[in-house]
């Protein structure tokens, strides 16, 4: 295969490689298929020989590198507009542009819309020209022309099997000037997907060469946002080291959005009054779409120190726990959460994975982070992640794909971080979710987005996220049983290690998931067993919210006599295997049963004193006694 030029694209440096690439081969292909990243304005030279580089937006890119081979003219067609002939304008080379077209294409009316036979009429006129003129033929929205591309229309599917034959008895043309040698006057596609047009269009045609318009990497963004620099009165921002400074933040802030995207973050910093050093801010509005901030609030770092003595009243008996809870919480407020990674912005604010027996306050200390910091536990999200165990479950998380039934819906994950992107989302027993689910949190973890069903991305960079397992409290024996591999009385110390190593094993022996284990980092916070103490207070904690209750519900002052409450003391801590929630249990069988068979045999006045005397077991059964 021979080309212009000994490699690809080496005839316009400093243009964008897809560029070069349809440039370089315009020789040997008669039409192209691009898609990817159509709606983008993207990086050109200079038009003169000095001066910045340029945003323009695809058209006008093509028409641009076109030109600079000979191209008289670029014929656009979408099904809105209708055929235009670019470039547009009332200047000569526009002049120029239209005289080309019309000798080819004849008299154009405004805005015409031509049938699909009509259009194969134009393309016919473009790829195999009467006289001697450079042309291209774009076909904007191709991925609308058919309504699905395997089950084709009858005049669909003449269309396609003309253009087909097309792409093989086209004719290259050669003019005077900067490219001598022959040169197809190609047809190019636009498409979202390449497999938006029929498979057998393409398949082992070499004739059509398929391009995909990557996304902006880093070097883009960066040197777009020295331009749009320009717009906060900084000509030359690698001439001043803070203004680069600022703008390399930006860029690295802006992952994943498009080059437009930038520059309509820099029109929504304007219209805000912020400047250059602040982008990023505007960056985070652009993506959340809120303008509000609740980590920026004043009175967070206070709550924060609050909670140092708050969170130990609810969640009791883990005081190393919350202690490095509360530290990555403080890391997470200060915007320093991955700060020693190059990008970091990007991330969700915090990641939690909190490990350890069961009923030892995991999901109460998620729910006293989200009160914590959010004011109240409405932006709490809980996933059960026993529920995501099937391979395909994970369409719920984030939607279905596009094709399948309920695609336009959304997932309840994307859907409920679009809709409020602050927020303490919380997996739990994340160890039953499938292999293949697990697999979606390495994009959060990393890059703090996820893309959804319907193609848009909901980004993670506010949230906090936390996993919860029982991982590490039996473990494979080598006869292939189960045994325990913690148990209560043992060191904290030992506890942490054991339980740290059994989730390690589990990620990286059990899941071959090694990647998803380095993301959690040492976020990993391990619980302790329910000791003696915090049991009584955990017991004492909730007879207090029943008695409340029954103040609430029927305004009857309810008291327990010393030795009732030691008796039911007894019962209810006997076994803490089960942590606060067996506690919650027992209560509930020993002493809440009893007591609404006790007050349902009666009718307490308004505002009565009344005292559970005894608590005692007559054949198996709880009685209490009320005075």
């Amino acid at each position: 295969m021979s080309v212009d030029s000994p490699t690809l694209g080496g005839r316009l440096p400093g243009w964008p490689p897809f560029v070069r690439e349809l440039d370089a081969t315009l020789s040997v292909h008669s039409q192209y298929v691009l898609s990817g990243n159509l709606y983008d304005s993207f990086l050109a030279p200079p038009a003169g020989t000095a001066g910045p580089s340029r945003l323009l937006p695809l058209r006008q890119l093509l028409w641009e590198s076109l030109r600079s081979s000979g191209f008289s003219c670029l014929v656009a067609y979408d099904p809105v507009d209708g055929v235009q002939v670019l470039p547009e304008g009332d200047d000569e080379i526009a002049e120029e542009a239209r005289r080309a077209a019309g000798r080819l294409l004849g008299k154009l009316k405004p805005d015409d819309t031509p049938s699909l036979e009509g259009l194969t009429k134009y393309l016919t006129a473009v790829a195999r020209p009467a006289e001697r003129i450079r042309a291209a033929f774009l076909l904007d929205s191709a991925s609308r022309i058919a309504r699905t591309p395997t089950e084709l229309e009858p005049a669909e599917r003449d269309f396609f099997r003309f253009c087909a034959k097309l792409s093989r008895t086209a004719l290259p043309v050669r003019v005077e000037g900067p490219r001598p040698k022959p040169l197809y006057n190609p047809v190019l596609w636009l498409v979202e997907r390449p497999g938006d047009l029929p498979p057998w269009l393409t398949s082992d045609n070499e004739s059509i060469r398929e391009i995909t318009i990557p996304r902006p990497h880093l070097g883009d963004r960066q040197e777009t946002a020295r331009l749009l620099a320009r717009a906060f009165g900084v000509p030359d921002a690698d001439a001043d080291p803070a203004a680069a400074a600022a703008c390399d933040a930006f860029a690295e802030q802006a992952d994943g959005l498009t080059l437009q995207s930038m520059i309509e973050v820099t029109r929504l910093a304007k219209e805000r009054g912020v400047d250059l050093a602040d982008l990023p801010d505007a960056v985070r509005t652009y993506k959340l779409g809120v303008l509000d901030n609740p980590w920026s609030r004043g009175h967070l770092r206070r709550r924060v120190l609050e909670g140092e003595k708050r969170v130990p009243e609810r969640v009791i008996g883990q005081p190393q726990a919350i202690t490095k809870t509360l530290d990555i919480l403080k890391r997470a407020v200060l915007g320093l959460s991955g700060a020693q990674a190059t990008r970091s912005g990007s991330r969700p604010r915090g990641v939690l994975f909190f490990a350890g027996p069961t009923g030892t306050g995991k999901t109460e200390l998620a729910k006293s982070i989200t009160e914590l910091v959010f004011g109240d536990e409405s932006a709490y999200l809980r996933f059960d992640m026993s529920e995501f165990s099937g391979e395909g479950s994970g369409d719920r998380l984030i939607g279905s794909p596009p094709g399948y039934v309920g695609h336009t819906a959304g997932g309840e994950l994307t859907n409920a971080v679009r809709e409020d992107p602050f927020r303490v989302i919380l997996f739990d027993e994340i160890e039953k979710a499938h292999p293949r689910i697990l697999d979606k949190f390495l994009q959060i973890l990393e890059d703090g987005r996820l893309t959804d069903g319907r193609g848009n991305t909901v980004h993670f960079s506010e949230s906090i996220l936390i996993f919860t397992s029982n991982l590490g409290m039996f473990v494979p024996a080598p006869d292939g049983t189960r045994v325990q591999n913690v148990a209560p009385g043992m060191p904290y110390e030992e506890i942490e290690q054991r339980i740290k190593a059994a989730v390690a094993d589990h990620f990286t022996t059990v899941l071959n998931r090694p990647e998803l284990l380095n993301r959690f980092g040492d976020n990993v916070v391990v619980f302790d067993f329910i000791g003696a103490a915090a049991a009584d207070k955990i017991f004492d904690l909730q007879v207090a919210n029943i008695c409340r209750r029954v103040a609430e519900e029927h305004r009857l002052h309810l008291t327990v006599a010393d030795a009732a409450m030691e008796t039911l003391r007894s019962w209810c801590t006997a076994e803490l295997e089960k942590g606060g929630r067996g506690i919650g249990m027992a209560l509930e069988s020993h002493f809440v049963n009893p007591l609404a068979r006790a007050l349902f045999d009666r009718e307490p006045g308004a505002d009565e004193e009344t005292t559970v005397t005894a608590i005692r077991r007559e054949g198996g059964i709880v009685h209490v006694d009320l005075r």
